[in-house]
């Protein structure tokens, strides 16, 4: 008997939305124009913006995020990549290939 365990994309990607919204200077996650529909119905979570691909038992995460106005927008990309790193090795033993970061916009309210 083989026993495994399958982590869910949509389970990685909420991981991932959440280390995302801990960042100092990420104003919100950006998603597709789907996943803003689905949002505005009422199914908001915290994995829109975030897309999960597996090469070679590793991750490719994409992020998209708003960042506030007034923050680098280098370091918040390079804090958000270190934060979903660390803390989807932490939560599941998965480990990312690449971290990409789109930032979509800045907020300015």
């Amino acid at each position: 008997m083989s026993d495994s365990i399958h982590i869910a994309d949509d389970v990685v990607s909420s991981i991932a939305g959440l280390a995302v919204t801990e960042v100092d200077g990420v104003s919100k996650l950006t998603g597709d124009i789907t996943r803003d529909i689905i949002a505005k119905l009422g199914k908001n979570n915290l994995s829109n913006g975030i897309k999960i691909e597996k090469e070679d038992e590793l991750l490719i995460v994409n992020v998209s995020v708003e960042v506030k106005f007034g923050y680098n927008i280098m370091d918040v990309s390079r804090e958000i990549q270190e934060k979903v790193r660390q803390t989807i090795l932490t939560m599941t033993g998965l480990e990312c290939k690449t971290v990409n970061v789109r930032v979509s916009g800045i907020d300015f309210s």
